[in-house]
């Protein structure tokens, strides 16, 4: 779990380092709102949209060099973006840095829901932190590296990336002796309910929606407001640097009152956090984005788990659909609310894109449980219990 963890801490290291440059970027290239969250979109939907692709491959055949192989496309494909003296070079070059993040994930999560045991919510919320961890150390990494040497210090910020593919490749070996817990949901005796896995599909998507807003928009909001391109970066931190914590939190607690109980709280908090942050600001407006960011990044491991449990049989096309698909639709959304803020302003894109995640609260309360899977996995009966609630 700590080699799976590690490597989900890189490859999400370079994911994260791209909103840190969009910045930087737009007074490079003088973008537009909309073009600037376009290169938001680009990571996203080759990071996002395609994991389900490597998803099925990794059910069909087992692909574990991906894990490190993913690790290295990302690092190049996103160092190589800092560097480019063009913007549709830049676009092309972060889109190809996001295939490396979506080749990575499916396989990760599926030896990682092999190791997790029957604690299978705590288990994927070890290998979620290293993600998130990564994704808000490469924001504030790569900032400041940005800030110290200019966009060179966008290809600097991947050097540990790369090392880090290294060392993981020298643990394929051990890793590729993890298999299923015998009668775990993940055996091939599960029953898929696709129905519920689409439920729960929409319930992410519409979560994303403002999450992909603030990833895209935070930092320049920060400098409309008088700030420094840095202080937008720090902020960006510290709301993905919660989201971080809230994965360790999250993850046990939905083992004790439910899969289900936890996602429904989270997400019907995140839209009045989001107005506190546009409308009250100031330590207000901080302590809301970190608790925006626990509501959403801490409860990745959770979606993954119910993903999981309602597709057994597909465990990597479960994880590409929670992590990827899903996710993808909050990047295309960012773009279209850059339209809307460059036709009106900042603070009504931000606003309106609150309306998501409060349909998302309807969505997720007709959630079923995964009582099929639980009924053929004796030995994971109790946290299978527990996604009832």
């Amino acid at each position: 779990m700590w080699a799976l963890s590690g490597g989900h801490f890189a490859a999400d290291f370079a994911s994260g380092s791209v909103p840190a440059m969009i910045p930087f970027l737009t007074a490079r290239f003088d973008l537009s709102y909309a073009l600037a969250a376009l290169l938001l979109l680009a990571v996203t939907v080759s990071s996002s949209l395609v994991q389900p692709l490597f998803g099925f491959w990794s059910d069909r055949r087992g692909v574990l060099w991906l894990i490190p192989g993913g690790i290295v496309l990302a690092a190049v494909g996103v160092g190589g973006a800092a560097v480019s003296p063009l913007y549709p070079v830049v676009v092309v070059l972060v889109f190809a840095g996001g295939l490396g993040i979506a080749a990575f994930h499916p396989e990760g999560a599926k030896f990682a829901s092999y190791a997790s045991g029957p604690k299978r919510a705590s288990g994927m919320s070890y290998f979620n932190v290293g993600g998130n961890a990564g994704y808000a150390v490469g924001a504030f990494a790569t900032g400041e590296l940005v800030v110290w040497l200019g966009l060179v210090g966008g290809l600097v910020a991947m050097v540990p990336v790369l090392v880090a593919s290294a060392l993981i490749a020298r643990e394929l070996p051990r890793l590729s002796r993890l298999t299923p817990m015998r009668g775990s949901v993940a055996h091939e005796n599960g029953v898929d309910d696709r129905r519920a896995m689409a439920r729960l599909g929409l319930v992410i998507a519409l979560r994303s929606v403002p999450w992909f807003a603030l990833l895209a928009f935070v930092p320049l909001w920060v400098v409309a407001h008088g700030h420094s391109k840095s202080d937008g970066n720090r902020l960006l931190f510290l709301m993905l640097l919660a989201g971080a914590i809230g994965t360790l939190v999250l993850g046990p607690v939905a083992d004790r009152v439910g899969l289900r109980r936890t996602l429904v709280v989270t997400q019907a908090a995140i839209a009045p956090l989001i107005l506190a942050f546009v409308y009250i600001g100031g330590v207000v407006g901080v302590i809301s984005l970190m608790l925006v960011g626990v509501c959403v990044v801490g409860t990745f491991g959770v979606t993954m788990v119910l993903s999981q449990l309602y597709l057994p049989r597909h465990v990597g096309m479960a994880s590409g659909l929670s992590i990827g698909l899903a996710m993808g639709i909050g990047g295309i959304a960012a773009v279209i609310l850059g339209a809307v803020a460059d036709a009106v302003d900042l603070r009504l894109a931000l606003t309106v894109s609150v309306i998501a995640p409060a349909l998302g609260v309807l969505v997720c309360l007709q959630l079923p449980a995964p009582a099929r899977s639980a009924s053929r996995a004796p030995e994971t009966a109790r946290p299978l219990a527990l996604t009832a609630d």
